[in-house]
C-alpha cells in the first residue's frame, strides 16, 4: 500500500485529504500514481495535470521520476509562497 496524502488548497479542491493505493507492477514513481488518480477521479485530472503541483515522497522533495515501493507516504501539494 501506498499512502497519498493532499495538502493545503489541493486538498480543498480534491475534497480529500488523503487515500490509500494499492502497490501494482504499474505503479513505480510519482508519475504513475498521478495517472492512476486521474484514472479512478476523472474531475481530478486539472489538478494533476498543473505543472506547478509538488510532491514528496517519505517527507523528501520528488519530481515525477521518483521511484516509490510498497510502505511510501507520497504528498501532492501546491507551491510554497513565503515572505
Amino acid at each position: 500500500m501506498i499512502k497519498v496524502i493532499f495538502f493545503a488548497a489541493l486538498r480543498d479542491k480534491l475534497d480529500c485529504d488523503g487515500l490509500t493505493i494499492e502497490t501494482t507492477s504499474e505503479i513505480t514513481c510519482v508519475a504513475d500514481i498521478k495517472q492512476y488518480l486521474c484514472q479512478k477521479h476523472p474531475h481530478w485530472q486539472p489538478f494533476f495535470t498543473e505543472q506547478s503541483i509538488l510532491s514528496a515522497v517519505n517527507h523528501t522533495m520528488a519530481d515525477e521520476s521518483f521511484a516509490v515501493t510498497s510502505g511510501d507516504e507520497v504528498a501532492f501539494f501546491p507551491p510554497v509562497t513565503g515572505g
